[in-house]
């Protein structure tokens, strides 16, 4: 290839774990790095109060842990910066196109993450900010002393549930299969919590309440049954939603909006890598997250200086 002329050497889309990560093993290897991040850098994890889970750290915050990975990518020379990039556009020389510019580059890194899956229900966005929240750590202390719902099976669920029976009066834990998908010791926790109800077999099929939540109504899948509990809030921890929608005319995408690629991050097009939450993979975890980032960059690391003449 001839020597391309760019404003970066690597463009990282997404400023989250994988993103990050991607970014300071891009440095090291003395590569030019642009972080656009369209929100808070961190990702989901700024808002978990306590991770447990990543080797060779017992406990830090979510917050903390996002700190010293953006101090560490900062320090060795990375761009970080708040933009949101609305379209990547491929040939030799790629671009990332933003609302107030664009920047040019010879390889891409899709580290864009993921949204909070809503749960689909009628009234759901009016009572957003009202009694329906999908962030625990943010938004509990608004229901100190009331009886609150959450709504998933997994670590998130799970997670939200033992940092929301610290604050609230009760805690009812619905989850729409008879086990759990997370962890079993967080499970394990939550059964000593006097405080706390398992609402197993069940799915929230109805919110109710004008300009604040009242109450909702939940079915039980085997039998049909409908309860109404009396609720402030309920917080929906029921998967996620890539935030892949930029891209899905770019490179391919599974049915679900997850962008194709395996364990060498490489997209369907060259130059073109992905890395974090957003890829179609089994397990999405801080560990992963940051692997796959320190995977993407390698490889784009590889095709700049393919990139350089010989």
């Amino acid at each position: 290839m001839e020597n391309l002329h760019t404003d970066y050497d690597v463009i990282i889309v997404g400023g989250g774990t994988a993103g990050l990560t991607a970014a300071i093993y891009c440095c090291r290897a003395g590569k030019h790095v642009l972080v656009l991040e369209a929100a808070m850098f961190g990702g989901q994890i700024v808002n978990t109060p306590e991770v447990e889970n990543y080797p060779g750290i017992q406990n830090i915050s979510g917050f903390d842990f996002t700190m010293q990975l953006h101090s560490q990518a900062a320090a060795l020379g990375a761009e970080l910066k708040n933009e949101d990039v609305k379209a990547v556009q491929n040939g030799t020389v790629k671009t990332a196109v933003t609302v107030s510019g664009s920047y040019t580059c010879k390889a891409v890194i899709l580290a864009c993450g993921a949204k909070n899956r809503p749960l689909g229900l009628e009234n759901e966005q009016a009572l957003t900010g009202h009694g329906v929240s999908y962030c625990a750590t943010c938004d509990g202390m608004f229901f100190k002393g009331k009886t609150v719902a959450v709504v998933g099976g997994g670590n998130t669920a799970l997670e939200d549930c033992a940092y929301l029976a610290n604050i609230c009066e009760k805690v009812y834990l619905i989850h729409r299969r008879d086990t759990f998908r997370g962890e079993k010791a967080l499970a394990d926790r939550l059964t000593k919590l006097t405080n706390v109800q398992f609402i197993l077999d069940s799915t929230v099929t109805a919110l109710h309440g004008d300009t604040a939540l009242k109450s909702i109504e939940v079915t039980n899948k085997k039998t049909g049954a409908k309860t109404e509990l009396a609720v402030s809030g309920v917080f929906a921890a029921v998967g996620q939603v890539p935030n892949t929608q930029a891209f899905a005319g770019l490179v391919q995408t599974d049915a679900a909006g997850y962008i194709v690629a395996g364990e060498d991050c490489q997209t369907d097009l060259p130059g073109i890598f992905t890395a974090g939450d957003c890829r179609t993979k089994a397990v999405r975890q801080l560990t992963t997250a940051a692997a796959d980032g320190a995977v993407a960059a390698t490889a784009a690391c590889a095709y700049c200086d393919s990139c350089i003449q010989s």
